[in-house]
């Protein structure tokens, strides 16, 4: 039996409530995963007390493991007062997945300032809080649609600080764990990885900066010789455009809107969010929590059906390759 995969409750003030209703529609028939949450949040869903029980209760209505927060919730408003149990939420979703118990999680968007606020939350997203509880040292951030695939190299840092923050090991870690992601998660026996440069122009030889010849340049070389097929760095204004994407099977960017501008401007809806390098597969909408939007019935569900679709391809890959001799 195919496991099924863990979905987090994500902020439940926002729209998580009512895309995982939406998603549970949209896939009954197709694969099987449950929210952990509290089933105030979750009306008309069908309590299960283990992720194995996803299955039969899937043709019947939404399969939720209940979890209690501490506050009601109203649309639109979030409370600090179910920050603690937003983190719980996640925490139980990863141990699920860690101990077989599902294939993989899939995290619906939550709210750092409220985490941050009614938590203590320590970190500066999702990214780097399962990488914590995966054990890693580093995990990588990638959007992915049927059009592009990106990786941002630094994230979520002011753009002044960027080239401070993009160091040699930083950027060799991070194409070397998205080319092993690509291989094990994704199928591909042999990933083209393009690689943006930095300055305007890849830096035109010097001229509009040096991080292309003085870092870039040579860790891409080191990497080449260790089997990983590369290209770049490029300018970053003509990698986008349809002829350019067929070339290559992922994009590195240097910085957060280098990477996230042209795949959102590709494909607003149906981008995913997925954390490579951890011993668990990670996957997300890629959206926020929509406070504004929330409980007006016009949220839009395609990313998270597609961040489930996206996190069961993944664990069937990575079986499929884990059980190689």
């Amino acid at each position: 039996m195919t496991l099924p995969i863990a979905l987090t409750s994500g902020d439940p003030a926002g729209i998580g409530p009512e895309i995982t209703q939406a998603a549970w529609a949209a896939l009954k028939g197709e694969l099987t995963f449950f929210v952990i949450g509290d089933p105030r949040h979750f009306p008309n869903s069908i309590k299960i007390s283990a992720p194995a029980e996803a299955a039969a209760a899937m043709i019947h209505g939404l399969p939720l493991l209940p979890l209690p927060f501490a506050a009601e919730v109203t649309a639109g408003q979030p409370d600090h007062a179910n920050a603690p149990a937003v983190i719980s939420s996640i925490k139980l979703a990863v141990g699920f997945a860690q101990t077989g118990l599902a294939s993989a999680v899939c995290t619906n968007p939550i709210s750092k300032q409220v985490l941050i606020e009614g938590a203590g939350f320590a970190h500066p997203g999702h990214t780097e809080f399962l990488a914590e509880l995966g054990k890693v040292d580093r995990s990588v951030m990638m959007l992915t649609a049927p059009e592009l695939s990106v990786v941002p190299v630094t994230i979520h840092i002011p753009l002044e600080q960027v080239k401070h923050e993009l160091t040699p090991d930083l950027l060799a870690d991070t194409i070397r764990i998205t080319h092993h992601a690509l291989i094990r998660d994704f199928a591909l026996t042999a990933p083209r990885i393009a690689v943006a440069g930095l300055n305007p122009h890849a830096g035109e030889g010097g001229v509009m900066g040096r991080e292309e010849i003085e870092l870039i340049t040579p860790v891409l070389n080191q990497l080449r010789t260790e089997g990983i097929d590369i290209s770049g760095p490029l300018p970053a204004d003509t990698m986008f455009h349809p002829a350019a994407r067929e070339t290559y099977d992922v994009a590195i960017c240097m910085y957060h809107d280098q990477a996230l501008i042209p795949i959102k401007t590709l494909n607003f809806s149906a981008g995913v969010n997925v954390t490579l390098g951890l011993p668990f597969i990670r996957t997300s909408p890629d959206h926020g929590t929509a406070f504004g939007i929330a409980g007006q019935g016009t949220a839009e569900a395609t990313s998270l059906i597609e961040a489930l679709r996206r996190a069961r391809d993944m664990a069937n890959a990575r079986a499929q390759y884990d059980a190689k001799p």
